[in-house]
Order: structure tokens, then C-alpha cells, then sequence
């Protein structure tokens, strides 16, 4: 009964909307440019202080992309064309962003210092063509970035934690280590990675500037503006839609049933479809399935293809586009080789099956697509 009530609530989800009888797919990779985990030595270290990552993929593989974890994905993007003669192409959902550990520590936690992504790729060993690649991903239609925040972290509620001393937090620092949501004895920190999450009203203010910063930077590194739009682990104040409208962001990823901060634990529930308009007449993107071959939580991993398929399948048969997530840990091997060889050869098989069963399949990014949904300059076949 359970198993009929999860179908029936996914093709519900499909009906709202618009529509296309296209057979598109979007694959949406979120967390590219972001820190989370250092070293393996580090990793280590945290777990003889307490820590466990035993069921976790996020905090012991996910780092920041290396050379070789690009060329990896383009390797694979590359087999595989649609009936445009187009490739598979990733919108690289990215922040532009991290923190800087050493003038944060030597400023008592009281101030906070980030640096663009492009400089905290030259503290790792093996990332110097990484930003290379990046621009050689997006001259190639093979990757495409867009704005996914400053940095994946909720840095008020990271600094209001180092202040007050907390041990777990104070640990992870001293290990590059920021976004963790669970400490020493799986003390629950909070929802760190969470960038616009609201633990008071008052930090919206500063939120605000995040946002403005971050597209500025976003510009700077990449030459274009962002035009699409993923907030962090998904919380997001209504009220930030302004500052990204006037950043250039047309394109928002709406959660069908958004939790709104309002601040001091409170949230407003809004609900979204793909193609809906907010009053700035920005448009609503809507996930509607995942392919995470390299995810433990929630058990993503298991089944990886056939539930990327079932959700095609779904998205297909109510004249929608499929928009799948498929975050960067599932393709990473900078600390972890296995785990890059096992996303990759599961993504190879995944893109044949799909043209296999879809002969007309198109891949596009997300901004490609809301460019469809607002000209409609499209032919439906």
C-alpha cells in the first residue's frame, strides 16, 4: 500500500504545469567549487576525536573536484550524443566561494573571510587544470555553471558556534571542515550547509549581501552573468528573490512545497510548479527525479538507474521534462578512486539506457530549458 501511495503521490507531482511532448532531460549536479572534505588524514582524525561517517558519502568522499574527477565526467559525457548530435551536458549547479581558516582563526571567529573558489583550488595537490577544464567543459557543451550561492555554508550560524566554543565545531575547523551537521557522539550541530537557512530574522540582512557578492563573483570568474538560480540544501527567504533579480537570475529551482524561513524556527510553506511565475516574473524550475549512484543517505545509491528511469518514465508519460538531480560526490575520486570509477561507470550505463529506450531524447541544461519555457519557441512533436 505504501509502495502505491509513493507512485500515485510521483505522477501527481508530474500533472501541474507546463508541458512539452519533447523527450528532454536535464541533469542537474549540485555543490561544484565547494569544500567539505580535506584529506583522508583528516577524515581519520575526526573519527578518532568522535566523529562517524560510517553511513555517510558526503563527509568522506566529497571534496573539492580534481583534475582528474573532470576529465573523468567529460570522458564519459563524450560517448554519448542525442538526436540533436548533441552530449549529455551537466548544468553545474556552483559556488563560487569558501572560507579562509587561517584569518577566521586568527580573528578570534568574530569576522568571516572567504575567497573565491579559483584560489582555494590551489591549496589542494592535484586541482591546478581544474578551473582549465572548467572553461574547456563549458567551450565543449559538455558543462554549464550556474549559481547555487556564495558558499555552502550558513556562515552565521558556523561563526555563532565557533564563538560559543562548540567542541565539535571547533574540531572540524581545525580540519578544513565546516558543513558538517553532526559532531563528536552524533551531537547534532545543525544544518550547516544550509546557506540561507534563518536562525533570526535579523540575519537576512546579511544574507542579502551573500547573494549580491556572490553573483558579482560568480560573473568574475565565469565572464557571464548567472541566470539560474539553486539555493543550498534548499531553505531560502522569499524576500532574496529581489536581490537575485537584480543580479540576473531568471530561473529559480522551486521546491514543490517550499519551506520559507521567516526566522526563530519558523517556516511558511509555498507551493511551486515548473513554469510558475513569482512577482518578479521569474520562473519556477521543479526537480522531478534523482540518479545518485554515489549517495548512502537515504539510500540513493541502491537502484541508482532504475530509479533514474522510472522518474524519465514518469516525467515522459505527463509531457514534462525530466529534471534530475545528481550531485558532484557520485563522480568524485580525489579521495576515493573506487568511488569515481563506480559513479562514471554507472552514468555511462544510465545514458545508454536512456537513448536506448528514447531514441529522440534531448539533452539540455536548465537555463536552456527555461529559455523553452518562456519563449516557447518550440515545436511540439
Amino acid at each position: 500500500m505504501n509502495n502505491l501511495v509513493y507512485r500515485l503521490n510521483r505522477n501527481i507531482a508530474n500533472i501541474p504545469g507546463w508541458s512539452t511532448r519533447r523527450k528532454i532531460v536535464v541533469f542537474e549536479s549540485d555543490d561544484w567549487g565547494s569544500i567539505r572534505v580535506r584529506s583522508n588524514e583528516d577524515t581519520e582524525a575526526m573519527e578518532k576525536e568522535g566523529f562517524s561517517f560510517k553511513n555517510t558519502s558526503f563527509y568522506r568522499y566529497d571534496s573539492l573536484e580534481s583534475n582528474d574527477d573532470l576529465t573523468g565526467l567529460f570522458e564519459i559525457l563524450c560517448r554519448h550524443k542525442d538526436k540533436q548530435g548533441n552530449h549529455p551536458i551537466f548544468t553545474l549547479v556552483s559556488n563560487v566561494a569558501n572560507p579562509v581558516f587561517d584569518k577566521i582563526e586568527q580573528n578570534g571567529y568574530q569576522m568571516y573571510f572567504w575567497e573565491p573558489f579559483t584560489d582555494t583550488l590551489k591549496r589542494y595537490s592535484a586541482h591546478d587544470k581544474v578551473f582549465m577544464l572548467h572553461k574547456e567543459g563549458i567551450t565543449n557543451r559538455l558543462t554549464y555553471p550556474v549559481f547555487h550561492g556564495r558558499e555552502h555554508l550558513n556562515v552565521q550560524r558556523w561563526l555563532r558556534l565557533l564563538q560559543q566554543g562548540n567542541k565539535s565545531m571547533l574540531i572540524a575547523f581545525k580540519h578544513g571542515s565546516c558543513s558538517n551537521m553532526y559532531g563528536i557522539n552524533n551531537e547534532y550541530i545543525g544544518a550547516l550547509p544550509a546557506a540561507f537557512d534563518l536562525d533570526d530574522a535579523s540575519d537576512l540582512e546579511y544574507q542579502h549581501s551573500v547573494i549580491q557578492e556572490g553573483l558579482m563573483a560568480f560573473e568574475k570568474i565565469w565572464d557571464f552573468k548567472a541566470r539560474y538560480f539553486v539555493s543550498p540544501n534548499g531553505p531560502f527567504n522569499n524576500s532574496l528573490e529581489k536581490d537575485l533579480f537584480e543580479g540576473g537570475i531568471e530561473y529559480v529551482l522551486g521546491e514543490r512545497i517550499q519551506k520559507e524561513p521567516l526566522g526563530n524556527r519558523k517556516y511558511r510553506k509555498n507551493y511551486r510548479y515548473i513554469g510558475k511565475k513569482n512577482g518578479l516574473g521569474q520562473v519556477y524550475l521543479t526537480r522531478n527525479g534523482a540518479f545518485e549512484p554515489g549517495i548512502l543517505e537515504g539510500d540513493l545509491f541502491r537502484n541508482a538507474i532504475e530509479k533514474g528511469m522510472k522518474a524519465i518514465e514518469r516525467a515522459f508519460r505527463w509531457n514534462k521534462p525530466a529534471i534530475l538531480s545528481t550531485h558532484r560526490i557520485n563522480y568524485l575520486g580525489f579521495l576515493n578512486p573506487q568511488n569515481r570509477k563506480h559513479g562514471l561507470s554507472q552514468l555511462d550505463i544510465f545514458l545508454k539506457e536512456i537513448i536506448k529506450r528514447w531514441p529522440n531524447v534531448e539533452f539540455l541544461t536548465s537555463v536552456e530549458l527555461g529559455d523553452l519555457i518562456t519563449n516557447k519557441n518550440y515545436a511540439d512533436e
